[in-house]
């Protein structure tokens, strides 16, 4: 079901929701006033109802049916800003990502934006594997740039699919003066919220907030 059908689902599931409560809310009402009416005609008349009491129970029923009719009226409100969120989110599907994130390498190469310390003297990528093992540290320009890391280690042997923390390590001498995480680029195919926070889901499984993400564009003709 697309998203357009939802909506028009979800409004008219609200609107019967209204219609109902409005019925009732009528239905109570003349039920109240028959009710009044049988008390007005039954009260003792050598000791009868100030006029005031009247006037209190009307105004006392009014109060719960605008409180009623306001409950209804903001639900409506809610149901309608929940599918202007689902709408937007279906604008991200299939445009390309870009967030600092842990690495999700399935043997496919992953594109990466690098960069380093300005002021440093070299930089090197260094590739942690989930225990903190260094796999793989090669030396880079520093400069910011667009590469496609193809998930191997110090030997050109593939690595095993998971998840690995890359980083530009940069020096002044032998001192690492700056230690600095790349940018993990991907296509979105999914796009949800979760827990009030909206999780982006890149095609190759990878998981990011939306707080997280730095960038977004059309995917390259070339990807």
């Amino acid at each position: 079901m697309d998203v357009a059908s939802t909506t028009s689902a979800t409004g008219a599931a609200a609107a019967q929701a209204s219609r109902s409560a409005s019925t009732v809310l009528s239905s109570d009402f003349e039920t109240f006033i028959k009710m009044l009416t049988v008390q007005m005609e039954n009260q003792d008349p050598l000791n009868p109802m100030e006029s005031t009491e009247f006037a209190t129970q009307l105004a006392t029923f009014s109060g719960v049916e605008q409180q009623v009719k306001s409950n209804d009226l903001l639900a409506a409100l809610s149901a309608q800003m929940s599918l202007m969120g689902v709408s937007q989110l279906s604008g991200w599907i299939g445009m390309e990502g870009r967030a600092v994130a842990p690495v999700v390498f399935e043997g496919a190469p992953v594109r990466l934006t690098i960069a380093g310390d300005s002021l440093a003297d070299r930089h090197e990528l260094v590739v942690r594997d989930s225990l903190g093992t260094e796999v793989q540290r090669l030396a880079v320009s520093g400069d910011r740039e667009e590469i496609a890391w193809l998930g191997t280690d110090a030997s050109g042997t593939v690595l095993a699919p998971g998840t690995y923390d890359v980083t530009v390590e940069s020096f002044s001498g032998a001192e690492v003066v700056a230690s600095t995480p790349v940018e993990v680029h991907g296509r979105i195919i999914e796009a949800r919220i979760d827990a009030g926070q909206t999780i982006l889901v890149m095609e190759n499984g990878q998981e990011v907030g939306a707080a997280s993400l730095l960038g977004l564009r059309l995917p390259r003709p070339d990807q």
